[in-house]
């Protein structure tokens, strides 16, 4: 029987199978040879023993390079060194020979370099972990908002609303409509969508908990370790809910995800542990035993003046919080995730609810190590007159946005929710530094190969 690699184990020893996947590398030992291979299953490949009495020994080896592909039928054996057992091979197939010129020899590669070849770059082991990570932290996503009684819904792609009323939109436009603008496909100018927020709070004043979880896409010409021109956001949207509930919301599911990744993820995250950031794995259950601090922006501001600390910029209320300021308070001041919340009503969309004082949003953004920003949301303005207001503040047009006042129009609600850059909770689990290596295919100013 075929089996993946991942679901072998030493209780299996004496039995015969078939392993199909990609040869990591040969020794001749003349008598034998050792060759691992790894169908990407797991971080760990696992060792084929090929006797010199096997068939065609010599012709085999010849083309077993690295790289190729194999179906190896063979029996699990125990095995005299580190790993706990191995393949003895009956018989191997090549499926499909592999040159010498392949890019990804038996060496450490730099990710600067894998991301030329991202086509091949899964093939290595911390690229094949980020993806099992990323497909688990996937999963978990789907899993804890099922469970919650959230509904999933599909927000479009294509979009005439500016949901953060940055102007930094992809323009969707045809051939024809470059030089006529009546001949606009749509009838009116498209963007690629920033934001799902707006169209999921539609579904949300009707079926009250609702969350999307898809593309976005930001023409921001910013080329940081932190920033993608196209990344994936999931929008959690709750009816009936105030910023005390999103917080709640927010935290419940960063725990949830690292909760799911320790327990589904062990020997990748072990992998990330070894080779990409030390101590990651007791961060990570840091994380989950820390109630998270919550702290007001206000306050925030304070002890960050009082910390005697020289910060590269300037900490003054109305100013934003740079992600010096937030190391500060995650690594040194709190000593574990936080929440800051209740921002000046300046910094922030014209969607989020003012509060009482006229000077402030019902805001949060939560803060974590070693990525800053992983969820920013709010309570969203319910109060139509207030809505509106914001809206010509901000340089937009209350009737561009009609649909979107009608929520306020008719039988308003409280309602509240934030947004996660899915990349960012990736590097989060992972340790993983530059944001363009947990994404498969990165779109970032300048690139857009593969």
């Amino acid at each position: 029987m075929r089996i993946k690699i991942n679901k072998i184990t030493k209780e299996m020893i004496g039995k015969e199978l078939t392993v199909k996947g990609w040869v990591r590398s040969v020794r001749d030992q003349k008598a034998f040879a050792f060759i691992i291979i790894n169908d990407g299953s797991s971080v760990e490949g696992i060792q084929v023993v090929m006797n010199s009495d096997l068939p065609s020994f010599q012709e085999i080896l010849a083309k077993l390079n690295t790289g190729a592909s194999v179906a190896i039928e063979g029996t699990i054996v125990a095995s005299p060194g580190t790993q706990e057992f191995e393949l003895k091979a009956s018989k191997i197939e090549i499926i499909g020979e592999c040159p010498e010129d392949y890019p990804l020899q038996k060496k450490r590669h730099t990710f600067e370099y894998l991301r030329t070849i991202a086509h091949l770059r899964p093939r290595t082991n911390t690229f094949g972990a980020v993806a099992r990570v990323r497909h688990a932290m996937a999963m978990a996503t789907h899993k804890f908002f099922d469970e919650k009684g959230f509904k999933y819904v599909h927000t479009p792609v294509i979009t005439a609303s500016d949901c953060e009323g940055a102007g930094e939109q992809f323009q969707v436009i045809i051939e024809p409509a470059k030089k006529d603008p009546s001949k606009e496909f749509f009838g009116k100018p498209t963007f690629l969508t920033v934001s799902g927020q707006l169209e999921g709070e539609t579904y949300a004043c009707a079926i009250s908990d609702i969350y999307t979880f898809g593309p976005t896409f930001r023409a921001e010409n910013s080329n940081t370790p932190r920033h993608l021109a196209e990344f994936w956001m999931i929008e959690p949207e709750m009816a009936f809910a105030d910023l005390k509930d999103d917080m709640v919301c927010a935290e419940s599911y960063i725990k949830f995800c690292v909760a799911y990744a320790l327990e589904h993820c062990k020997k990748d995250l072990e992998f990330f542990d070894q080779h990409i950031e030390k101590g990651l794995i007791e961060r990570l259950k840091h994380v989950l035993t820390s109630d998270f601090a919550r702290v007001p922006y206000t306050e925030a501001v304070e002890i960050l003046q009082k910390s005697g600390k020289k910060f590269d910029y300037p900490v003054e209320w109305g100013n934003d919080l740079q992600t010096e300021h937030e190391k500060y308070l995650v690594d040194i001041h709190f000593k574990k995730p936080t929440i800051v919340y209740n921002y000046p009503k300046s910094l922030k969309p014209f969607y989020m609810h003012v509060n009482d004082d006229g000077k402030t949003v019902a805001a949060m953004d939560v803060l974590v190590s070693g990525v800053g920003e992983i969820i920013g949301g709010s309570q969203r303005e319910s109060r139509l007159d207030i809505l509106e207001e914001r809206m010509k503040a901000q340089g937009l047009d209350p009737q561009d946005l009609w649909w979107y006042s009608d929520l306020r129009r008719y039988g308003t609600v409280p309602h509240a929710g934030f947004g996660l850059g899915f990349e960012r909770l990736i590097q989060f689990v992972t340790g993983m530094e530059n944001i363009r290596d947990v994404i498969p295919f990165p779109r970032t100013p300048g690139h857009a190969e593969f």
